[in-house]
Formats: C-alpha cells, sequence, structure tokens
C-alpha cells in the first residue's frame, strides 16, 4: 500500500492549510531521519572471508555452527553462505549422521569446492605434478615410474615428520594424537583431533586442509606415505578413511585405541579393520 505524502495529508491540530502555511516549510532544506549506515562492500566481503575461512579450518559446518562460532545471527550467515555458493566458493551437502537418525531432514552442511580451496592454496600445483611425472618418465614409467614416485613422497614426508617427531614423542600417550593434530596445524593443514563414533575403539584425526590436494589426486602415493608417517609416529597401525583428494571434505585416519578390539570385543562390536596403508586404500576412500 503507498501512503500519502506530506503534501497530501489533512492539516493536523494547530495547522492551517493553504499556501501560505506551507511556503517556510519549503524553504527550509529537509532533514532526513538519521539511519544505519549499510555495511560496505569490504565489510561484507571481509566477513564472508570470515565464514569461507572457518569452513576451511573446521570443515563442512552447517549455517547454525558457523553462526555460534563467528558469532552472528543464523540470517547473516546464511545471506553470506548463498553468495559464497553463487561464486562458487562454497556447496551444500546432506551433512553425515552417524547412528540413528532423529525425525527431520537433517540440515545441510556447507563444504569448501575447489575453487574455494584454490583461494586459500599458494601451492604451485602445475610445478609439483610436472615434477612428480618428470620422476615418473625418468624412471622408466609404469611400475617403475610408481615406484619412483612413492619413494620421492616417502623421503619428503619422512623429513616432514621430523619436525613433528618431538611434539608427538614429549606428550602423554593419550594425548598423541591432538599433539599431531598441533603439529599439522601449524604447517597449514588445520587439523583436529576428536573421538571416534564409539569412543572406545579411538580417534580420528581429521585434516580440513590439503594444501597439495590436486597433485595428491593425480598421485595417491602422497597420501600413502603421509598415512605411513602418521603409523610410525603414533606407533599404531592407522585407517585413512577419507582424503580431500578423493572428493571428500575432510581427511580423515582412524587412530585405534590400545586394547580397543578387546573392548569392541566386550560391547559385543566389531571393532574398525585397521590396517598398513596400501594402493588400495590411503588415498582413497575404502570400499
Amino acid at each position: 500500500m503507498k501512503y500519502a505524502s506530506e503534501d497530501q495529508r489533512e492539516p493536523g491540530v494547530g495547522e492551517t492549510a493553504g499556501p501560505a502555511a506551507s511556503a517556510p516549510e519549503r524553504d527550509a532544506p529537509a532533514t532526513p531521519a538519521p539511519q544505519a549506515a549499510p555495511a560496505s562492500h569490504d565489510e561484507q566481503q571481509g566477513t564472508r572471508n570470515r565464514v569461507a575461512r572457518s569452513i576451511l579450518d573446521h570443515g563442512p559446518s552447517t549455517a547454525a555452527e558457523l553462526a555460534l562460532r563467528l558469532e552472528l545471527t543464523q540470517a547473516a550467515v546464511r545471506r553470506h553462505l548463498d553468495a559464497l555458493v553463487a561464486e562458487g566458493v562454497v556447496e551444500p551437502r546432506e551433512q553425515r549422521v552417524y547412528g540413528s537418525r532423529g525425525r527431520g531432514r537433517p540440515a545441510k552442511a556447507f563444504a569448501l569446492t575447489d575453487c574455494g580451496r584454490d583461494a586459500f592454496d599458494q601451492a604451485y600445483d602445475q610445478l609439483a605434478a610436472d615434477a612428480l611425472r618428470w620422476i615418473a618418465q625418468s624412471a622408466g614409467g609404469g611400475e617403475k615410474g610408481e615406484a619412483a614416485v612413492a619413494a620421492f613422497a616417502r623421503a619428503r614426508l619422512a623429513a616432514q615428520a621430523e619436525g613433528y617427531r618431538e611434539a608427538v614423542e614429549s606428550a602423554d600417550p593419550e594425548a598423541r594424537t591432538q599433539a599431531l593434530a598441533k603439529a599439522l596445524t601449524a604447517d597449514g593443514y588445520a587439523a583436529t583431533a576428536r573421538s571416534a563414533p564409539n569412543p572406545q575403539l579411538g580417534e580420528q584425526l581429521c585434516q580440513h586442509h590439503c594444501p597439495v590436494a590436486h597433485v595428491a589426486e593425480r598421485y595417491p602415493q602422497l597420501c600413502e606415505a603421509e598415512t605411513e608417517v602418521f603409523s610410525r609416529l603414533l606407533g599404531t597401525h592407522v585407517q585413512r578413511l577419507a582424503t580431500i583428494a578423493h572428493g571428500d571434505g575432510v581427511c580423515t585416519t582412524f587412530v585405534p585405541k590400545a586394547g580397543a578390539g578387546k573392548a569392541a570385543h566386550r560391547a559385543g562390536e566389531r571393532p574398525h579393520k585397521t590396517t598398513t596403508p596400501s594402493a588400495s586404500t590411503a588415498g582413497r576412500n575404502p570400499a
């Protein structure tokens, strides 16, 4: 409904209708009502970057989780998520639910796309891929080439692991996964450690960012070597459950607790199958 303008309203108490009464008002400049200044483009972009960074650091997140972490309203978060989806930075996914699912549809979780990850990456993916291709070809290609790439990956990760070893070995046995997560975070992997769906069986080491994800997609030997390093550092066989290179939202590694098999037997459950990393599991989502 359109409201009548001030010139069309009826005269109120103490007002005189007619041109003479309105003439002084026309000479005086109109004073608009004070309004809150709209957020600038830079402010909006800054908040949008915070939303994307939070997803990078914590993995796929719902609007409610982002609002809680960033101290924003859910409505504001949804507006920024809509913009990020339109820009191809994030994409909505069905949230994975462990155990029995409650009533209603699960909330959508938002994950970074490859384009979104590229905005944070400073890795020279093409240069790295070209170098690994050259290594494989120089070794003769085929199985020999794959073995050469695997040897390079192990050597690279072994040197990187030396920086983590002190942090892991100085921690209490039950805190070593957390110590490794902190060391990985310092190297840009945005890692966290949390309980597995069944805490009696073990923990999950989650890497929410992978600087070499695109290269690892072509050369899974990088993921395999990393899994081997985790196993050595933590002193137990681990199992890679998911990888960003494979298209998952987070690189997830299952770390069994000591005596997990006995706990599972007492609970009448089957323990997680833990294996040494191999070409059939590490770097790929196992079937």
